[in-house]
């Protein structure tokens, strides 16, 4: 509830101290959702995300303070951000610290890697709604041409770490750390240019994420090897789940290549094709160890 609150206050606010109090007071709330095991891995997750949410809402205070030594004023919705580049730029460098968007996305695999399955699902969904949104709102306003190829380049950035990253991942934590680090690349690309492809984009990734995560919860595997041995008892409906991650990792016809083409052809008039195919690259990468995987099963089950 308190998480919910802190979300929905930041949204709503239009004052860049009533955004930074929005997203501590969701802050507040997720925290205890993440040690509710009292587990010595949860812990160590629990201050590092701390640590690092901390470290990007000073980004956002400092530069809200810029912002606000030059045009005397913390409206978030009327600024000129063209005017204010230190400005802009801090508050995008906080925003993209708390998505975990390149370079800033080392923090997240390590903590998602010790967290519970419930926990990751609020890491991999509800914590990013605010970031996103606010980050978009900032992309509608007048943004300096530089810092939003800047904003185009890290998005690529983050699709390739997502493809490279889950390349060698064992742990499906792990695995799912480094695909959501590929999915914000997504999503933060379509918001430079589309805020309607972004939302749909965001909605169909939640959808999948959520029954994938559920899926993961009720099935209690945690590394690849336990995995594959489920694939024993089909009855479990692990085909299903395997489907699911294919959808997750963009394979056609499946909802999330759906979600993908439609970034692409939002995108289609303005977007720099050099961008675009480096993040197809990195979501190639991505599909690539979820087929891996799918083939996996498939083997496991002929052989049984």
């Amino acid at each position: 509830m308190v998480m919910f609150f802190g979300t929905m206050f930041s949204l709503s606010s239009t004052h860049w101290l009533g955004i930074w109090a929005g997203l501590e007071i969701n802050l507040i709330g997720f925290l205890p959702v993440l040690v509710y095991q009292k587990s010595m891995l949860e812990s160590e997750s629990a201050v590092k995300y701390f640590i690092i949410q901390a470290l990007g809402s000073s980004f956002l205070v400092f530069g809200s303070l810029f912002s606000y030594s030059l045009t005397f004023s913390w409206e978030s919705l009327t600024q000129n951000f063209t005017s204010l580049p230190m400005g802009s730029l801090m508050l995008n460098l906080g925003l993209l610290m708390k998505m975990g968007i390149f370079p800033f996305h080392f923090w997240f695999p390590s903590v998602m890697a010790g967290l519970s399955w419930l926990s990751c699902l609020l890491l991999a969904t509800w914590q990013k709604v605010a970031p996103i949104f606010l980050m978009a709102m900032i992309l509608n306003a007048k943004l300096l041409y530089s810092l939003f190829l800047l904003l185009c380049f890290l998005s690529a950035g983050s699709s390739l770490m997502g493809g490279v990253g889950g390349m060698n991942q064992t742990q499906i934590r792990s695995l799912l750390a480094y695909s959501s680090i590929g999915h914000m690349g997504w999503i933060l690309y379509a918001s430079c240019f589309s805020e309607t492809s972004m939302k749909i984009y965001f909605s169909i990734y939640v959808l999948i994420s959520s029954c994938v995560f559920l899926s993961l919860w009720s099935l209690d595997s945690s590394n690849m090897k336990s995995l594959v041995s489920l694939s024993k008892s089909p009855s479990n409906g692990i085909f299903s789940f395997m489907i699911m991650l294919l959808s997750l990792g963009g394979l056609p016809p499946l909802l999330g290549f759906i979600s993908k083409w439609t970034v692409i052809s939002g995108s289609m008039g303005a977007s720099p094709w050099g961008i675009l195919f480096f993040i197809i690259i990195g979501s190639l990468m991505s599909l690539f160890y979820y087929l891996s995987l799918f083939f996996s099963e498939i083997l496991a089950l002929k052989l049984n």
